[in-house]
């Protein structure tokens, strides 16, 4: 089994540059002076990934107020993911990282185990990335259901 680079705080904060679900460009250096959690799903519209970003969603006015962005990033391509902002009133960014060269960058791309199955996937993963692009936290394998509440936890939100 392969496994992918994986980040740890202290760690830079790989760049990147991406475009959006509504045609923007985002890029971590736009970010720059704020705290960014960056989130990485495998798909918009599947029932995980629904339930993760509509977790961020109903938490986002309590991560901003903490001084957090939210961005989520997965491989669906613009198109799709302006349909899931739609479709689940998302009020974040999403970012399209359809090569994965990203995703693989944050070590949030590789095997992974699906349903006893070995697999290349997005495996689901959350980064803190400090004011100065700087990683303050890498979670790989997180659940989809309950991980925003412990993030907040963690981060003294709640």
């Amino acid at each position: 089994m392969t496994e992918t680079a994986r980040l740890s705080a202290g760690d830079a904060a790989p760049e990147f540059s991406l475009p959006t679900d509504n045609g923007d460009r985002l890029t971590l250096k736009d970010l720059r002076g704020r705290k960014v959690v960056l989130y990485a799903y495998p798909a918009a519209m599947t029932p995980g990934c629904t339930t993760q970003a509509c977790d961020f969603r109903d938490s986002l006015a309590s991560l901003q107020a903490a001084g957090y962005e939210v961005v989520g990033i997965s491989p669906d391509a613009p198109a799709k993911l302006a349909k899931f902002r739609e479709r689940d009133a998302i009020t974040f960014p999403l970012v399209s990282d359809e090569d994965k060269s990203v995703l693989t960058a944050y070590g949030a791309y590789g095997e992974k185990k699906n349903y006893g199955r070995t697999m290349m996937g997005v495996i689901r993963s959350t980064f803190v990335i400090d004011e100065n692009g700087v990683i303050e936290r890498a979670l790989y394998n997180v659940k989809a259901t309950g991980h925003v509440a412990k993030l907040r936890r963690d981060l003294g939100i709640d």
